[in-house]
């Protein structure tokens, strides 16, 4: 049974200063602007918290718990107006999509990660309550997209964060409103810190069947002799990256394709990264919604991120070539679909159940 309360939010409720806005169970949503005149909420728990940017393709640009920042190194204090993620790239999630995705190749003309990471949203909401899983504060909104002679979808993503929880919800539902089929893609783009040393934990061998890097570079990314040396390293040996002991390894990025996951027998699968302390990040999602799954690797002295593992409808190759490949899904007239991930911050003895849970599949 759910019994929930919602509290539209207008940009008028927003201020330099930071106020709560509603609490809930122990937890609390408070509001504030950027100097840069972003919203955003943050959603506190009693071990940590997240923040949100509810009009601005409802990212989360933040994420701590438990005094651990999971949020990747980056170029950018504060988020900044944007059309395209390249011009507020800190994020710590963000959703990437809907009509294409990727890195556009040559002959692509949409948006790297396409057009939802920035858009302006229609409504946000905070929403309290109780539901099956108990106490829980939400951040929610829709973003209608119509184009004359093209799709018409209305998006309605949503963060739900509960008491005493270090791990959370992001979740996106799509509705194709036009009397066409349109096409869909996509990624949960999850921007995990980088952490020396750390051990990657995947349903998956690190085979080169199981674990494939990417070998056809987009344009964006400098190649160097020593660059291509290493692809051919990790294309024999996808072993090389399981602990992530080499950062200079990752400059330029190194991209992976995690194929022949095993899942329970519901579909559902997660991968995790250890941190030398021994506490870890994890996500969890099911195959059934996300047949994909992409690794991207960077560290340099701009930005470093560990995306051990973002859920996708496709590979991140752009349009055409995920097309080519069948990997772009054809939603028809009034249809509509559902995604969810669960993610976040596990203590060291929450990650060893969860490895053995996930060695165990």
């Amino acid at each position: 049974m759910i019994a929930s309360t919602k509290v539209n939010l207008r940009k008028t409720f927003f201020g330099e200063a930071e106020h709560v806005i509603a609490s809930h169970g122990g937890m609390s949503a408070s509001l504030f602007r950027y100097e840069t005149g972003i919203e955003a909420v943050r959603l506190k728990n009693e071990r940590g918290y997240l923040v949100i940017l509810p009009f601005m393709g409802q990212m989360i640009w933040d994420a701590v718990f438990d005094g651990v920042d999971l949020t990747m190194e980056n170029m950018f204090s504060m988020p900044r107006p944007a059309n395209v993620i390249v011009e507020t790239y800190g994020c710590f999630a963000f959703h990437s999509g809907l009509l294409t995705n990727g890195c556009p190749g040559p002959t692509d003309t949409h948006p790297l990660h396409g057009e939802m990471p920035c858009a302006e949203m229609d409504s946000a909401a905070i929403e309290f309550g109780h539901d099956d899983d108990g106490a829980f504060m939400a951040i929610s909104g829709t973003r209608e997209y119509v184009m004359g002679f093209g799709a018409h979808y209305m998006a309605r993503p949503r963060v739900v964060l509960r008491p005493d929880a270090t791990l959370f919800d992001i979740q996106m539902n799509v509705e194709n409103l036009s009397g066409a089929a349109m096409d869909l893609m996509y990624m949960c783009h999850v921007n995990f810190a980088f952490c020396d040393g750390a051990q990657i934990i995947q349903p998956a061998g690190f085979t080169p069947t199981d674990t494939i890097v990417r070998t056809e570079v987009p344009a964006h990314v400098p190649r160097n002799p020593d660059y291509d040396a290493f692809l051919e390293t990790l294309a024999q040996n996808p072993a090389a990256m399981e602990t992530l002991d080499e950062p200079h390894r990752y400059d330029p990025e190194q991209v992976f394709y995690i194929r022949n996951a095993k899942t329970d027998a519901h579909g559902n699968t997660a991968c995790m990264m250890r941190r030398v302390e021994g506490d870890a990040f994890h996500i969890a999602y099911n195959t059934n919604d996300f047949p994909k799954t992409v690794r991207w690797i960077l560290a340099n002295q701009d930005q470093k991120v560990a995306a051990f593992a973002l859920p996708s409808t496709c590979e991140p190759e752009g349009f055409n070539a995920e097309k080519a490949k069948g990997h772009v899904i054809s939603l028809r007239s009034g249809e509509s679909r559902n995604f969810s991930v669960r993610l976040g911050y596990m203590t060291q003895a929450e990650s060893d159940t969860a490895e053995q849970a996930i060695r165990s599949l």
